[in-house]
This record gives structure tokens, C-alpha cells and sequence, in this order.
């Protein structure tokens, strides 16, 4: 059964109230939607880019069918998406980044290095899929993307022993390509596997993870009213570090050090109350109950009333 990670903390900083119109940008199996219509007689908007989604959006329609409304879209481009909906302001955002569980148990998407799949990890199941990476991409783009994306340290030999190996049977599964990385790392038996850091950069990669993250941070800050509240948890390192520069430099604390974050000069207005920046992780008896907590993170500030920067990734 899927469990949302951290959900006690999530109502908590959302504090949603009746009336509310709630985007919850990364909808999965709705635990986030679900416990938000529970908690008060508000509006729930879902975005998704999945369309293994669809069937359980549609039970909670019609669960909710006046408060619960699921649209089909990446959360990079929820302006866009809300706007169709005729929507150009919300009272609160929450996106959960990263691969869901229940993705990770579908074998036949190919997130998981731990069952034989197609070598796929499409969360939209279109455009290009990680073995259309691993099979054309040249040695230093892999080399590129297993280093800043998967933070892998052994990422040019493990670009050197992929294209070895593809130039005599390309790489399908992910049983192979976790074989390739073994060759490279070992397997190393009772510990994190190795192949860890490879699977998550072609992911990634592949979902424009971080470029749909950035562009969903900046429209956040364009949608939510004064007061309204941006809630985000991330899974791993590099997500966790681009939120945290987010808010610190759109709540003042910091101007513009990251190349995610725009640069505005010392002069920048703040768009979010500093007091307001808050950060939560999992308890210890909720990781014992769902281990995929274990590295989440939570990040959350509160809207001030000063317009935001009128700029896009």
C-alpha cells in the first residue's frame, strides 16, 4: 500500500483552510490530494505527467467530484496548465519530486535496478528513454550526466565500459546495464548497491528532473497568493540543495549563488517571509514504517505580498 511520505508535516505546513485552491503538482497515487480534501472543505487541483495515474485520479473524482480536479501535465509548466483551467492564482502548492514507489514497482517502467525491465524510466512514456541515452549518447555525455546528475564519482569509467559494452549488443534491460556498472564498481553485496547513483542520474536525465523542479519553483512564486504556502520534499541531495537555495534567495537570505537561481543582484525584493522558511525531516518511527523516508527532506516557506521577479527558466 502506498504511504506519503511525511504527510502529518505536509497538512501541517500547508494548513489548509475551506475555500482553499491547493495544487498538488505531482499527484502519483494521491495520498497528498486525498489527506489535503480531508482535512478541509477545499479545492484540490492534481498534475501529473503519468498516465498510469489517470485511473486513480478518477476515483478520487469521484470521491470529490466538486473539489478534486486532475489534469495531465508536467508541474514545470503549471501556469500553463492552471491557466487553461482559468486559474491564475492558488492558496498553496505541494510537490513530492523525484520517482514514486509506486513507479519503482512497476519492473516494466525500468526505475528500478533491483527488477529485470525494459531500460525505459519515462515517467510521461514519451521521448527519448534512458536506453536511447545509454545506446547513442557519446562517452562524455554519459560521463556528464552519471557525474552532476547521479554524483557519481566513477562516472567516466562507468561511460568507458557502457559504450565498450554497446558497441557489441546494445544495453535494453536494466539487468544489463546494472551488469555493466558491477563490472566497473562490483556489487557490492549488503550495501547500497552501486549501480544506485547510475540509475538515478539517467533518470534524471531523462524526466529533465531539476529543469522541471526550477521552472515549477519560479511559477509557484508567480501563483501563490500573500500568505499562500509552498511545500516541497525532496528524496536526494541535488533536489534538496536546489530548494534550499530557492527559498533562501527568494526569502533574502541568500542572492543568487547557485546557477539554478537566477541572479538579481543585492538589491532583490524578497518574496517569501524569511521567519517563514522551514525545514522537517521524517521521524524516526516513520522510517521504520516506510523506508523510502529515510532521505526525505521537506522545505516550506510562506508568500509575502511583493510581486514576484516576472521571469522564467
Amino acid at each position: 500500500m502506498h504511504q506519503p511520505v511525511l504527510i502529518s508535516e505536509v497538512l501541517q505546513t500547508l494548513a489548509p483552510k475551506d475555500g482553499d485552491v491547493i495544487l498538488d503538482g505531482t499527484f502519483g497515487a494521491g495520498g497528498y490530494s486525498r489527506a489535503i480534501l480531508e482535512s478541509a472543505n477545499c479545492r484540490v487541483i492534481a498534475l501529473d505527467r503519468d498516465p498510469s495515474v489517470r485511473d486513480i485520479a478518477l476515483q478520487l473524482q469521484q470521491h470529490f467530484p466538486q473539489r478534486f480536479c486532475f489534469v495531465a501535465g508536467n508541474f514545470g509548466d503549471m501556469m500553463q496548465l492552471l491557466a487553461a483551467q482559468g486559474i491564475d492564482k492558488i492558496d498553496a502548492v505541494v510537490l513530492d519530486i523525484g520517482v514514486s514507489s509506486m513507479q519503482l514497482d512497476q519492473a516494466e517502467r525500468g526505475f528500478s535496478f533491483r527488477a529485470e525491465g525494459p531500460l525505459d524510466m519515462r515517467m510521461s512514456k514519451e521521448g527519448l528513454s534512458a536506453a536511447d541515452m545509454v545506446n547513442s549518447y557519446t562517452e562524455a555525455q554519459l560521463a556528464d550526466i552519471l557525474y552532476y546528475y547521479g554524483e557519481e564519482r566513477a562516472s567516466r569509467r562507468i561511460a568507458k565500459k557502457i559504450v565498450e559494452v554497446r558497441a557489441e549488443n546494445p544495453i535494453h534491460t536494466t539487468k544489463q546495464l546494472v551488469d555493466v556498472v558491477h563490472q566497473v564498481m562490483g556489487a557490492r553485496a549488503g550495501e547500497k548497491d552501486s549501480a544506485t547513483r547510475t540509475f538515478q542520474a539517467l533518470r534524471i536525465a531523462v524526466n529533465d528532473e531539476l529543469g522541471q523542479l526550477e521552472r515549477a519553483l519560479e511559477s509557484a512564486e508567480h501563483l501563490l497568493k500573500p500568505n499562500g504556502r509552498l511545500v516541497v520534499v525532496t528524496f536526494h541531495s541535488l533536489e534538496d540543495r536546489l530548494v534550499k537555495k530557492f527559498l533562501q534567495s527568494r526569502s533574502g537570505e541568500l542572492l543568487g549563488v547557485s546557477r539554478h537561481v537566477p541572479n538579481h543582484g543585492s538589491g532583490r525584493t524578497p518574496t517569501f517571509f524569511a521567519k517563514s522558511v522551514v525545514r522537517h525531516k521524517p521521524s524516526e518511527e516513520e522510517v521504520a514504517q516506510n523506508p523510502r523516508a529515510r532521505s526525505a527532506m521537506l522545505r516550506a516557506a510562506v508568500r509575502n505580498q511583493e510581486a514576484a521577479g516576472g521571469y522564467h527558466a
